[in-house]
């Protein structure tokens, strides 16, 4: 058995676990100042410096109108047939879930219940691409789980404000409150609660490396989805696989940015060798933005790894942990079983990322930099808090009592041990 590396990254990925210093100093120093008594003030002016927008940042209705307005009815469908996919699939988690109650001992009751986080701030990115679909993946799902409060944020364009695209998907999502500020002034507005919203509860939606350095540093006093870093794939394929199939799908992600690594596992050396002449070949054929991003993506993270058996394959997988996983191999109920570690799997050449990035309905919020290991993408399960009770009648005291107190008074605790004397006696 041998792990053979036919393109190799000279990439330190573990690199990607922390932002670098200088830009958690920056993030820093912005946080400080807008939590200072002026930090409205604050987050106005940075919105000013860096958009280089200048009006009011909470979005009003007419402005949603207009926004409305200037897109087209095929585009609102669309955004309409995405909406509708992740409503059912978001649906069909929260359904999976249940409340519980169970007689552990008799007398000792426990169990939980299911309740919604009161309110959440989704933020959608804007700048280099309009995300459309992360305002659907975000408020969708929290308004689904019965988020009570949902504030959205987006970057504005200069004067103009948020992408209308984006503004009209925000809206018919359901957000409550939506701010034309993005970068840390808007994370900041949102955790705040300036400009008369609700200080939120918990922070999703991915965004640059500031963005996600300010949910980083905010985490504690809010929750948080992730923290996520550049966007990853990796496709694992047999000789059955189509090459140029497996090559136009990592150049998808690829465009992404200039550090999102693009992987391929495979078992068939002869697959491997066409794809590392086409990815480049592919590259060259993209605009010029989307062009000069993958190719620094591809030299620098791209890497193809031979193994001899589906097994190594596996092994090799899991360790990455990918956030996007497709499987173009033969039996892939075999890969779903045994797999482990990703942030959502694509099963078969008839599915893509982008399908999932998109409108086919699961959650594009995902997992990076190997955090697949320990946890999934959001979802419903994100935004609902499992909190647990317990009830006992007086007669498990005997026992319950008895145990807890002398428990408390091994680890030293002779507080703890009283409360449960007190009810010994009384009810005893």
């Amino acid at each position: 058995m041998s792990i053979t590396y036919l393109k190799k990254s000279q990439a330190d990925f573990s690199q990607f676990a922390t932002a670098n210093a200088d830009t958690e100093a920056v993030v820093t120093t912005m946080l400080q100042e807008m939590s200072a008594a002026d930090g409205e003030k604050k987050a106005l002016e940075y919105a000013e410096k860096l958009d280089n927008y200048k009006g009011n940042p909470l979005v009003t209705t007419k402005q949603i109108e207009e926004a409305s307005a200037k897109i087209s009815d095929q585009a609102k469908e669309d955004i309409h047939y995405a909406h509708v996919n992740v409503s059912r699939f978001a649906e069909a988690q929260k359904n999976a879930l249940g409340e519980c109650e169970v007689e552990l001992t008799p007398g000792v009751f426990a169990g939980h219940v299911l309740r919604p986080i009161h309110s959440v701030g989704c933020y959608v990115p804007g700048g280099r691409y309009a995300h459309i679909c992360s305002a659907i993946m975000t408020i969708t799902t929290a308004k689904i789980a019965g988020v009570k409060k949902i504030v959205a944020c987006s970057p504005p364009r200069g004067e103009e404000g948020i992408d209308p695209h984006i503004l009209y998907t925000m809206n018919y999502c359901g957000a409550d409150k939506i701010l034309s500020m993005g970068g840390v002034q808007g994370v900041a507005a949102m955790t705040n609660g300036f400009f008369g919203i609700t200080p939120v509860n918990m922070l999703v939606g991915p965004g640059n490396r500031f963005v996600a350095e300010a949910k980083r540093q905010l985490f504690g006093g809010v929750g948080i989805d992730q923290i996520a870093g550049p966007t990853e794939i990796a496709i694992i394929a047999d000789k059955t696989a189509d090459a140029e199939i497996v090559a136009v799908d990592l150049v998808g992600q690829a465009e992404h940015g200039l550090d999102s690594p693009a992987w391929l596992i495979t078992d068939d050396r002869k697959l491997a060798e066409k794809v590392i002449q086409r990815v480049p070949q592919l590259i060259e054929e993209l605009p010029q933005d989307a062009r000069n991003a993958a190719e620094t993506s591809w030299a620098e993270y791209g890497e193809v790894v031979l193994c001899d058996t589906r097994e190594e394959m596996v092994q090799v997988s899991d360790e990455y942990a990918a956030e996007h996983l497709e499987i173009q191999a033969q039996e892939l109920n075999w890969w779903l079983e045994n797999l482990n570690n990703y942030g959502s799997l694509f099963l078969g050449e008839e599915t893509t990322v982008a399908y999932g990035d998109k409108c086919s309905g699961t959650n594009h919020v995902l997992p990076t930099r190997g955090v697949a290991k320990y946890t999934g993408g959001l979802s419903v399960q994100k935004f609902i808090k499992v909190l647990s009770y317990q009830r006992l009648d007086k007669h498990a005291t005997e026992y319950v009592g008895k145990a807890t107190a002398r428990l408390s008074r091994l680890e030293g605790m002779e507080a703890h041990a009283r409360t449960a004397d007190i009810r010994v006696k009384k009810y005893l």
